[in-house]
């Protein structure tokens, strides 16, 4: 009888059961890799539209959601340019959802309201009575020109801040390239545009000192608007070099973005053909706009032998109504930017980066977790 044919046992060798884990593993590798690059996609994709969104809310022009509480530091030439029957910036503010209340000559402690030259605004906001200055000045909800404006006052204190000095500061002595002293030793300091200290450089020296106080309270909103020029020619020079200087390097190293500058004096600079015609919407002439989805500071509009003095001169340094209404039309949309751009920071830091942060988290501890799984 045969015997039975021995059936011998598959020799398996250790290298091929090697191979195969390593092939397990690899194909786990990459599964994991594959997942990891899918959840920081997604990660990166809602990062990015993010970030759009923000430059959206950022370049918004589009008026306050809510009414916003402005109050308006000002003399004779503000009080144009709120006047419904001047400039009508009462209105358009009004319109833009604006609560708007103002100070005039002899307005607060001290009669601190008559005082609004360059070198008062220290007394304002830096002097030793500057906090009972400023405390009547965020409560201050009553007019003192005549404007139109919300017809129901809104509660809170001010958070929109608007100063403004008068034509007279737009005589700023001596020469645009002198040194800026400290604000310890700036003779300015409390002194009227009339003295012999109102320099560009002593100009300078305050206006870098307020942002000292301006950090200090990202809750509010403050407007700086440029001082009117002024026919003479004698130092319009000197005013349109500082008021490039406030424009384009004041803040230059502030981070808070709680101020802006509107160059009212920039803006009268041009005109639509003569005093009663403004050029407001065109592209030639001076400007200081929103154009084009950005601000446009536009100065090299003007040609003439005389770039640099008041074009809407009503017999005096007072801006016409032509001029006021061109600045109306131009200040509105640039104030709705800065204020919806404020708004943006707190959205960003809390709704917009803390669930990104999560998702990550999230994300890296579930591959921390398969990665446990499949070791």
């Amino acid at each position: 009888m045969r015997s039975p044919v021995k059936q011998h046992e598959p020799v398996v060798h250790k290298s091929n059961i090697l191979w195969k884990l390593n092939s397990q593993k690899c194909a786990g590798d990459l599964v994991m890799l594959s997942r990891r690059w899918q959840i920081l996609s997604i990660a990166a994709i809602l990062f990015m539209l993010t970030t759009a969104s923000l430059g959206e809310v950022s370049a918004s022009i589009n008026p306050p959601a809510d009414p916003v509480r402005l109050i308006f530091i000002h003399h004779s030439c503000g009080s144009n340019w709120l006047s419904d029957s001047n400039g009508g910036l009462g209105i358009a503010l009004r319109d833009n959802n604006y609560f708007v209340s103002d100070t005039n000559y002899g307005w607060g402690p001290d009669s601190i309201g008559s005082s609004t030259d360059i070198g008062h605004w220290w007394l304002w906001f830096r002097g030793p009575d500057s906090t009972e200055y400023l405390n009547a000045l965020y409560a201050e909800s009553e007019q003192h020109s005549s404007y139109s404006r919300m017809s129901t006052a809104v509660s809170g204190e001010n958070e929109v801040i608007m100063f403004k000095s008068c034509y007279p500061n737009s005589a700023l002595k001596g020469d645009v390239n002198d040194a800026v002293p400290a604000i310890d030793s700036n003779p300015l300091r409390g002194q009227s545009c009339g003295s012999q200290y109102h320099t560009v450089a002593n100009a300078k020296g305050i206006y870098i000192d307020l942002l000292e106080y301006f950090k200090t309270r990202s809750d509010k909103l403050f407007v700086v608007v440029t001082a009117p020029p002024l026919t003479d020619a004698t130092y319009a020079d000197n005013a349109r070099a500082f008021n490039n200087w406030l424009v384009n390097e004041w803040l230059t190293g502030y981070d808070v973005g709680n101020v802006l500058v509107f160059d009212f004096y920039n803006v009268l600079t041009t005109n639509g053909g003569d005093a009663n015609t403004n050029d407001a919407g065109l592209e030639s002439g001076n400007h200081h706009r929103w154009w084009n989805g950005g601000v446009q500071h536009k100065t090299d509009g003007d040609d003439d032998a005389t770039p640099n003095v008041l074009e809407y001169p009503t017999g005096d340094n007072h801006p016409s109504k032509a001029g006021n209404e061109k600045a109306t039309t131009e200040f509105a949309p640039l104030l709705n930017n800065l204020y919806s751009g404020s708004q943006v920071i707190p959205e960003f830091s809390e709704l917009v980066v803390l669930p990104v942060l999560m998702v990550l988290i999230l994300a890296i501890a579930f591959l921390s977790k398969n990665r446990v799984g499949t070791a």
